[in-house]
């Protein structure tokens, strides 16, 4: 009887056992927006998936299409995604009305500014003053005209003389073509790289008023993940950063042949387009210099607290955000795993 007692025990125990380890073995879900329509400068996430990265940190990474980097800070904070890959400048404005909703920005990847106004080349807007009196347009989550108040502001644009108006994205580089608008907001590489897979020449057909060349000194998008899983998940969240700096790595060692992992989601695209695209987005966007110090990923904090007070001021915002609510770097993989030379 005592050994029948102790086999029962026993099967006991190793059933318990068994029926934990699925548990124990389970993989944290992650939904993750993107930015914006398949990219091929997305690729570094579609790597991190496809290889295996998020799977050998224990993640279950869904990633979704975006529908602009702006409306990726709102979707995260909202709750619709545990993160996102969005503009850290919508995340400060965000952050200075309802802190308490905000997302973290975790790892920036866009250290330049890519945010424009693209005219038509024959257009007599040369500068920002000439845009008022002209009509404007952008999709609503459009990140630049977001910001184009705080451009305004710099420059001395009248922006009560300048129309805005909003159009879907697919339709901003043939309206802009074909005269319905006198330009259209966006980051530089998205307009060009589009009107390139429409059959247009962006080289000649379009001249572009960059932001950045204005003072507008900002950085653009980061991954960012919700307070929720950044207090509850943090060993999720480092890995999911460990995951995307070996996609980003791997972009960064192969551009051209990087763009399949997106072509395999969206077969329209024009792969040759879409390489350029990114080797563009690595050298414009990618590549400001104080990356061979800090690194991709890490931000400077002096700068990123001049961009929080020139939107705080340019948009009048309710208050300045400190820098740790907008960026923190204790999920980064260390300096020496993540890349510093991004672009020849």
């Amino acid at each position: 009887m005592r050994h029948a007692t102790l086999s029962c025990l026993s099967a006991a125990l190793l059933s318990a056992a068994l029926s934990a380890t699925p548990a124990l073995s389970q993989e944290t879900q992650i939904d993750f927006v993107l930015n914006w329509k398949y990219q091929g400068p997305q690729s570094a996430f579609f790597i991190a998936k496809d290889k295996g990265y998020f799977s050998e940190e224990g993640l279950d990474v869904t990633l979704d299409q975006g529908e602009g980097s702006a409306a990726a800070i709102t979707k995260v904070a909202s709750g619709a995604y545990d993160a996102g890959f969005g503009d850290i400048n919508a995340l400060i404005a965000l952050a200075a009305d309802k802190p308490e909703e905000a997302p973290i920005a975790v790892y920036v990847l866009y250290n330049n500014p890519p945010f424009t106004i693209a005219v038509k080349s024959e257009s007599d807007i040369r500068e920002p003053k000439d845009l008022e009196g002209k009509t404007i347009g952008g999709p609503a989550s459009d990140a630049a005209l977001q910001l184009f108040p705080a451009f305004a502001e710099i420059t001395g644009i009248d922006a009560s003389k300048v129309e805005i108006t909003n159009m879907q994205s697919n339709l901003r580089e043939q309206m802009l073509a074909r005269g319905q608008v006198d330009g259209v907001f966006g980051y530089v590489n998205t307009i060009a790289f589009s009107a390139k897979s429409a059959g247009m020449n962006p080289d000649e057909d379009f001249r572009f008023i960059n932001y950045g060349d204005f003072g507008m000194d900002l950085y653009s998008n980061a991954v960012v993940v919700s307070k929720q899983l950044a207090e509850e998940h943090p060993d999720a969240v480092e890995g999911l950063l460990r995951a995307i700096n070996r996609g980003v790595k791997d972009m960064i060692a192969d551009p051209d042949g990087s763009v399949k992992y997106v072509v395999d989601r969206e077969p329209l695209l024009n792969s040759e387009v879409e390489a350029e695209r990114t080797v563009a987005t690595l050298k414009m966007e990618m590549s400001n210099p104080e990356a061979e110090t800090i690194g991709l990923g890490d931000v400077d904090e002096a700068r990123l607290k001049r961009s929080i007070d020139t939107l705080v001021k340019a948009r009048d915002l309710a208050r300045a955000p400190e820098v740790s609510e907008i960026f923190t770097d204790r999920f980064l993989p260390p300096l020496s795993e993540r890349p510093t030379k991004i672009a020849d």
